[in-house]
C-alpha cells in the first residue's frame, strides 16, 4: 500500500493479524542501509500470525518511497514517526535492523510515550564504517556492495555457492544493486553508510528511552559484532537475545530471528 507523508509516497508493506490479538500491539519495522521494506518479508506474516499489526516502510529514496534523502538518523526517526501517525499509530513497537536499529534507537528516544518496546537488531553503538569503505561507495561501489554482502553473512554461510544461502547472498546482492540504481537524489551506498558513521547521539537517546528494550545479536556478526553493543546494553538496561548467523540475520537465520522477535515480544506463532 502507498501513504502520503510529507507530500510524497511511501511505500509500505503490511500484514494484518489474523486473527487480531486485541493485546499485541502494531509492529513498525525499519530497514538497513542499502535494503527495502522487503528485507521483512519473512518476519512481517510471522509476526502477523502472532496477533499483531506490522507494518514496513520503504524509507525516502529507497524501494518505492519518494522524497529527498534524509540528513541524518534523527531525521529519518522523525519521518518515521510520520509515517505512524498516517497509517493510524498511536502506541507501537519499533525494531530495526542495522541502520534502521539506530533509528528505531531515536523513534524511542523522540516519542517515548508512543512505543511500547524497542527491539534492535544487528546494531551497534558508534556505529563506524570503514574510510576504505566510504571511499569504495564512491570510487568502486560495485566492489564495495560485494564485501558488505560477503561480510554481512557467517564466514559459513558466505563459503557455500549453492542451495538456500547462496540463493539468500544473490538475492541480498541483487537488493543492494537495485537500491542504488533506484535512488534519483545521488550515491545511497555513500549516504547510507555515511549516515551510520556519523551518528553520535546513542547514548544520549538511550536515556531517554522509557520501554523495555531487547538486542537481538547473531553470534557469527561481522558488521556489528557483540563487542561493540556493550555500551549501548548497559545504557539501555536491555535484554539481549542471541541467534546463530551473521549481520543479515533475517536471510541467513529467518526462523531463529522469528522465534527472538516472539519471544521478546511475548507472543508466539
Amino acid at each position: 500500500m502507498q501513504l502520503s507523508v510529507d507530500h510524497h509516497p511511501v511505500n509500505l508493506s503490511r500484514w494484518e493479524p489474523l486473527p487480531a490479538a486485541p493485546s499485541a500491539p502494531a509492529l513498525l519495522l525499519l530497514h538497513g542501509a542499502l535494503n527495502d521494506a522487503s528485507v521483512w518479508n519473512g518476519l512481517g506474516p510471522v509476526c502477523a500470525a502472532a496477533g499483531h499489526q506490522v507494518l514496513a516502510p520503504d524509507q525516502p529514496g529507497h524501494g518505492g518511497s519518494a522524497g529527498p534523502l534524509l540528513p541524518h538518523i534523527a531525521a529519518l526517526a522523525a519521518w518515521a514517526l510520520r509515517v505512524a501517525d498516517a497509517a493510524g499509530l498511536d502506541r507501537f513497537c519499533v525494531a530495526g535492523h542495522s541502520m534502521g536499529s539506530l533509528i528505531a534507537l531515536e523513534v524511542a528516544a523522540q516519542a517515548p510515550e508512543r512505543v511500547a518496546q524497542l527491539l534492535l537488531l544487528g546494531t551497534a553503538f558508534p556505529m563506524r564504517v570503514s574510510p576504505a569503505l566510504l571511499e569504495s561507495a564512491v570510487a568502486t561501489p560495485e566492489a564495495g556492495m560485494d564485501l558488505i554482502n560477503t561480510l554481512s553473512y557467517s564466514p559459513a554461510a558466505a563459503a557455500q555457492t549453492e542451495g538456500p544461502l547462496a540463493e539468500a547472498r544473490a538475492a541480498s546482492r541483487a537488493l543492494m544493486a537495485r537500491t542504488q540504481a533506484g535512488c534519483p537524489d545521488g550515491n545511497l551506498f555513500l549516504h547510507d553508510f555515511q549516515l551510520c558513521d556519523r551518528y553520535a547521539d546513542g547514548l544520549a537517546a538511550a536515556g531517554r528511552v522509557r520501554c523495555p528494550v531487547t538486542l537481538i545479536q547473531a553470534e557469527a556478526d561481522r558488521m556489528t559484532p557483540a563487542k561493540a553493543t556493550v555500551a549501548l546494553v548497559e545504557a539501555l538496561k536491555a535484554e539481549v537475545r542471541g541467534v546463530p548467523g551473521g549481520h543479515a540475520m533475517l536471510q541467513e537465520q529467518p526462523e531463529a530471528v522469528a522465534r527472538a522477535v516472539l519471544e521478546a515480544l511475548g507472543t508466539s506463532a
